[in-house]
């Protein structure tokens, strides 16, 4: 169950309503378990709503209202809380990935948004929406790159991520774009700022083939895991869940290329491509 946290509620709609959830709960005398028995969740998830991890959501505001008598405020006051420059599906993981201490992620088929150049990102999104107007691409081009600069922190938070080779391979944009958004990936290493290992194709059969794996955790709440595919995602807090995850993951890492032999392979790719650019 998330510990307290005092938020400031002028700080954003998010802040806000978790710190009047938060007053509305303990003056109807119910602790975090309570009440989200009475909504059909786990306590640890209503936590996450009082610390501004999670947004909230519609489905839930109604029902909260009824159960701590606040009339219709929830109700009213979700829209704001629920807007966000992300991509519905992605946007509470995005939200909940700004406020994460560490951060652990198997990438199957990209390089993780967190170390992507605007580059790099123009090209992902150009191919995910390939009529869309240029502006639409930009904004989402901005929204990804404005995520990085959780990295700015020459400390916090702790990102470890183990990047598929598929995703090196895959020519993204063009060679000098590949060029480019490997050798970023290289300065980030050398930098210390994060860890990465790389998943050769030999190792073969590994536990996450079928998809990708985004791991959070908080100074202030659970931890969360979050899956993607094409236009879909969820956020699962679930203990048992994330705990299968952590341990997938723990597998992941003991399978790919030590973080060493993985620097030299993505340096190693990055001046091949910028060969290829410019033979």
């Amino acid at each position: 169950m998330a510990g307290p946290k005092d938020l400031d509620p002028s700080s954003s709609p998010r802040a806000l309503l978790g710190a009047e959830l938060r007053h509305a709960r303990e003056k109807a005398g119910l602790s975090q378990d309570e009440l989200g028995q009475r909504l059909f969740v786990s306590g640890s998830f209503i936590g996450q709503l009082e610390t501004g991890t999670r947004r909230m959501v519609p489905e839930y505001t109604r029902m909260l209202d009824v159960e701590l008598g606040t009339g219709d405020f929830f109700e009213r006051n979700c829209g704001a809380a629920a807007k966000s420059k992300y991509p519905e599906h992605f946007a509470e993981a995005a939200e909940a990935e700004a406020t994460a201490t560490e951060i652990r992620e198997y990438a199957p088929l990209l390089i993780p948004g967190l170390l992507q150049t605007a580059a790099y990102a123009r090209a992902v999104c150009r191919a995910y929406q390939p009529t869309a107007p240029d502006e639409a691409i930009e904004e989402l081009v901005t929204a990804r790159i404005e995520r990085t600069h959780i990295l700015d922190d020459p400390t916090q938070p702790l990102l470890w991520a183990i990047v598929d080779e598929a995703a090196l391979r895959r020519v993204t944009g063009g060679p000098e774009v590949m060029a480019a958004v490997l050798s970023h990936v290289v300065g980030l290493i050398r930098r210390s700022r994060v860890i990465v290992q790389v998943m050769p194709f030999k190792a073969g059969a590994h536990p996450a083939m079928e998809g990708s794996i985004k791991l959070m955790d908080f100074d202030d709440a659970p931890p969360l895991v979050y899956f993607e595919g094409v236009g879909t995602g969820r956020l699962e807090d679930d203990p048992t869940t994330v705990r299968q995850h952590r341990r997938t993951y723990e597998f992941l890492a003991a399978c790919a290329l030590s973080p060493e032999n993985s620097l030299a392979l993505i340096e190693a790719m990055a001046q091949d491509y910028a060969h290829e650019e410019h033979p």
